[in-house]
């Protein structure tokens, strides 16, 4: 029986965390009617552009003392806030309504923000719905700055005690707010793993869980709560046992911390020799500090698709060009594998007019894209090519089901370098080019991918989702979508036997390699590059230098004979358990 005390969402920052629940209200504020004369819009418009003026200055006083104890990376994540403040076609809006309308600035500040809002919460891209959180915070400051209100007049410090912050939706702004050392931990009803508040509060240490549905009504003020923000959950009006046993796993976890610390800089070698090389993959811009900090060794997969999602228009080959630059320099000497648009299925920027179709992730997305509008896939080819230059730069294609989508990818960038040598821009010649494997099309085509292609890279997010026909996104299938159905597993081996037959690099990108148990089986199946979020870099290499390859190759066949996905996970957990202190891998 569930208990009812125990609220379950997603842990977005580590660690345990053990105090008082302090509930904020932090949303937009009620907005009064108020009539405004032809002879007050001026002043309407004044009072508008002064409030947005203050907001400015105080985000970027919150990005300032973000720097301060959390680095340049993660104050940049305020950059976002600001640049909204200053988005002409936004603010445009906002005056037509005072203009047009006759409304008072608030009104029409509020009017337009929630039009925007429900714009982005209709919208298929999870970067919009992710972005919400920013635009909340923009309104909220703005509108209490125009009702005559400052933040303190909304915020009402906690007390000496380190409190645990619960909301509807944590902001980047309301994460630093607090002074550090009054807060422990925050909880939210809405929010992601990618929303730049989780990137913040990770940033700055502190234990986070977000998508607690419900939470804001089962907590009560002052009512001491356990947060743990590794595995997000929450305990409310714990037992003094439950106390005692989160202190235990509390002080478990800074241990394993501390010896996650101590292999930052040590390469992933297994006990008997194994070099594993362990790469980053990189959503969004903030996260490459994180990436090298935790000793990435590269780029794994360096997703482009933020620099499209939420803009009017695509970006040219300069802009992208920099960016791919900069990641290089960031790792120089050091593989940076760049993908190239994953548009589609949920994906799809504002320039975009996608067609309406009945199952778009199995429809027109990712390389289908990009091939069928040439112009796309060139001007990144010309950026990657360009990059080239800083570094090593790789190209990869998502979702190639056939060898004609490889074929026509190396023409067209074969045309791309041919164009930039007679336009005298400074270019490589030429650029690896490497294939992702995530369908089963390509699974059963890989000696042929890895006689055509520079390297191999299995996403098993979509091979997964694609192999056994479960929505990925669907949380009554949750219990369903699993890498380790022997069906993926089988798929995983003949993968990586496919690719050290032709003598290319075989890399897993997916979430897969994040897993503790998966980590064991793809050892011992034969990959030797793994790329993992940034935050899991420590644990990864921490666990490959505790296991044994001789022992994690036998775990391995045992694995390629199981016909259940049960007996799978039950070899994984027993292999596991024998070569490293299970107590202390409970806690990743």
């Amino acid at each position: 029986m569930n208990d009812p005390r125990v609220l379950t969402g997603i842990g977005v920052s580590p660690g345990s965390v053990i105090g008082p629940a302090y509930i904020v209200q932090w949303g937009l504020p009620d907005v009064p009617h108020r009539a405004v004369t032809a002879e007050g819009v001026p002043g309407e418009l004044k009072r508008l552009r002064d409030a947005i003026a203050a907001v400015k200055d105080h985000l970027q006083e919150l990005k300032r003392r973000t720097a301060e104890v959390a680095g340049p990376s993660q104050a940049k994540i305020f950059d976002t806030q600001i640049l909204m403040l200053e988005d002409p076609e936004f603010l445009g809006a906002v005056e037509g309504l005072i203009e047009d309308n006759q409304l008072s600035a608030e009104r029409a500040f509020e009017y337009q923000t929630l039009e925007m809002r429900a714009l982005w919460e209709q919208s298929d891209s999870p970067t919009l719905r992710q972005r919400r959180a920013d635009l909340a915070g923009i309104g909220i400051r703005v509108l209490h700055r125009l009702l005559g209100r400052s933040v303190e007049d909304v915020l009402t410090r906690p007390g000496a005690t380190p409190v645990i912050v619960f909301t509807r939706e944590l902001t980047p702004g309301l994460t630093v707010e607090f002074d550090r050392e009054h807060v422990a931990g925050f909880a939210s009803v809405e929010g992601t793993r990618t929303s730049h508040a989780a990137i913040l509060a990770h940033g700055l240490g502190i234990p986070c869980v977000m998508g607690l549905v419900g939470g804001l009504d089962r907590v009560r003020q002052d009512g001491i709560v356990i947060l743990d923000g590794t595995r997000g959950t929450v305990i409310i009006d714990p037992t003094p046992q439950e106390i005692a046993d989160a202190e235990v796993v509390a002080d478990r976890r800074r241990r394993l911390e501390v010896e996650l610390e101590e292999v930052v800089d040590q390469p992933a070698i297994t006990v008997d020799g194994i070099r594993v090389s362990l790469r980053g993959n990189v959503d969004l811009p903030e996260e490459l500090d994180a990436a090298a900090t935790h000793g990435a060794e590269g780029v794994g997969l360096l997703r482009t698709e933020f620099l499209v999602l939420g803009r009017a228009e695509l970006p040219g080959e300069d802009e992208q060009a920099a960016y791919f630059q900069r990641v290089a320099q960031r790792f120089p000497g050091q593989p940076v594998v760049v993908r190239t648009y994953d548009l589609g299925g949920d994906k799809f920027p504002a320039a975009f007019r996608p067609p309406r179709e009945a199952n778009p992730f199995l429809g027109w997305r990712a390389i289908r894209v990009c091939l069928d509008e040439p112009d796309i896939f060139r001007t990144q080819a010309r950026a990657v090519l360009r990059a080239q230059i800083e570094g090593n730069v790789q190209l990869m294609l998502p979702l190639v089901t056939s060898l004609e989508e490889l074929y026509r990818a190396r023409e067209l960038i074969a045309e791309s370098s041919d164009a930039l040598r007679q336009e005298g821009v400074e270019a490589a010649q030429t650029v690896p080019v490497g294939v992702m494997i995530e369908t089963p099309a390509a699974a059963l085509l890989a000696e042929e991918f890895a006689r055509e292609s520079d390297f191999l890279s299995v996403g098993t997010n979509d091979l997964t989702q694609y192999t056994l026909a479960v929505d990925r996104g669907n949380a009554r299938l949750a219990d369903r979508f699993t890498p380790f159905h022997p069906a993926v597993v089988r798929s995983l081996q003949q993968i990586v036997d496919a690719g050290r037959a032709a003598g290319l690099e075989v890399s897993v990108c997916g979430e897969m390699a994040s897993d503790v148990r998966a980590v064991l089986l793809l050892l011992g199946m034969g990959y030797r590059v793994l790329s993992v979020s940034p935050p899991r870099l420590p644990l990864v290499r921490w666990l490959l230098r505790r296991l044994d390859h001789g022992a994690a190759e036998s775990v391995a066949a045992e694995v390629s004979k199981a016909s259940t996905t049960g007996r799978v996970i039950e070899l994984l957990r027993e292999g596991i358990a024998d070569l490293v202190d299970a107590d202390l891998l409970s806690l990743a």
